[in-house]
């Protein structure tokens, strides 16, 4: 199942929307990525493993289900977690973008494929619109953490010199 949505980060025709800057949208996209714990309520642990330039890699627990993923990040412009297949998990990937529709705009793409066909009967359309809602009220909690993070000033670049 493939699924892609945006979030809308700064509108410049809401005056009641706070507004966040490219780089701390991604160095909140980035400590999503690091810190999951902030992000995922039923994580246990995230162990960082091997950092290289640009990705690190990383194992996710969750009680007993441990996951292996990559991370790849393209600075200011998208962070990518990549699952390889592990057990009973296929291959899948989640990617978060930044894009700019217009000059003072600002949204977050979320794409997921999560390796398998997309479902043809009934049960399985069912479970597919389970997981997309699931997934698109996580990424609107990402970006509220975000929001507050940004707002009390956690993401400056001199709150993290």
């Amino acid at each position: 199942m493939k699924f892609e949505h945006l979030i809308e980060i700064n509108d410049p025709l809401n005056p009641l929307m706070d507004t966040i800057t490219r780089e701390q949208l991604w160095r909140g996209l980035v400590l999503r990525a690091e810190d999951p714990k902030r992000f995922v309520p039923h994580l246990d642990e995230c162990t960082i493993d091997e950092r290289d330039s640009g990705s690190f890699k990383r194992r996710l627990r969750y009680g007993d289900l441990v996951i292996a993923d990559r991370v790849v990040l393209t600075p200011l412009q998208e962070v990518r977690f990549d699952v390889p297949a592990q057990g009973d998990i296929a291959k899948s990937s989640l990617t978060m973008s930044i894009e700019t529709p217009s000059e003072h705009s600002l949204v977050v793409r979320f794409r997921y494929d999560d390796g398998n066909p997309s479902a043809t009967d009934d049960t399985g359309k069912m479970y597919e619109d389970f997981k997309k809602s699931a997934y698109h009220e996580a990424d609107i909690d990402t970006v509220k953490i975000v929001r507050q993070l940004a707002a009390g000033g956690k993401l400056d670049a001199s709150y993290l010199n």
